[in-house]
């Protein structure tokens, strides 16, 4: 990144070929949002229950990441801002979810589990396949990615879980996964907070700077003219 006033811009979405393969993540992680929090409610899980609305919750934030590209920077922090609120509520609607279980536990059924959970990796691991080139980019695009590798993560850890709840037959493995799924939603989210805050007062400042408007036209960095001392005749 070169210094001083013309800095390279981080990648903001605006491309056709992100638009689309948003598109494409937003429709697998509907259709898996669904079929997860069926088979949780089938299987008694909590692991895929959880997992279930981390999908739901990044339909929803990928709609909003579609809808802020192309408007100014600081809706663009704004919306990732949303987005880290989002996924914070979320962490904390499993950790507290995963403490009721633990007062009227209910052993998961581990074979459901596994299947479900191939099927969610499989589909995760499309997502992040897609989405691998524009892992890098503002808080909005970065909030993307995040969320992609959020799921994968989680599809992992179901799988973990569903194997030792068939090993152990308990319930504790299915309980510690959920709260460390919120552990990981709370990262996430704090991760894309720090990014979308500094932007935003990257954004405020620069919009406070004054600007001479003749030097800045067509985007040039404003140039320094040199004069000669002024020599009294006297």
């Amino acid at each position: 990144m070169s210094a001083g006033c013309c800095d390279d811009q981080e990648f903001d979405g605006s491309s056709p070929a992100f638009r689309r393969a948003l598109w494409v993540v937003i429709a697998i992680n509907a259709v898996m949002f669904a079929v997860e929090m069926l088979a949780g409610a089938a299987a008694r899980s909590q692991a895929l229950k959880a997992d279930a609305l981390d999908f739901a919750a990044d339909a929803a934030t990928y709609g909003l990441s579609l809808y802020v590209i192309g408007k100014p920077a600081t809706w663009r922090a704004n919306a990732a801002l949303i987005k880290a609120g989002s996924l914070m509520a979320i962490g904390m609607s499993i950790l507290a979810l995963a403490i009721w279980r633990t007062l009227f536990t209910v052993q998961p059924e581990a074979g459901l589990m596994g299947s479900i959970a191939v099927l969610a990796l499989i589909a995760n691991g499309a997502s992040v396949l897609i989405l691998m080139r524009w892992r890098d980019g503002d808080a909005n695009v970065r909030s993307v990615w995040l969320c992609s590798r959020n799921d994968a993560i989680g599809n992992v850890a179901v799988l973990a879980s569903a194997g030792l709840v068939a090993w152990t037959a308990t319930p504790w493995p299915d309980l510690a996964v959920a709260v460390l799924m919120a552990g990981l939603f709370t990262s996430s989210a704090i991760q894309i907070l720090r990014q979308a805050l500094a932007e935003r007062g990257a954004n405020r400042d620069h919009a406070h700077a004054p600007v001479d408007a003749h030097h800045h036209a067509g985007g040039q960095c404003p140039s320094v003219e040199k004069t000669e001392p002024i020599v009294s005749s006297d």
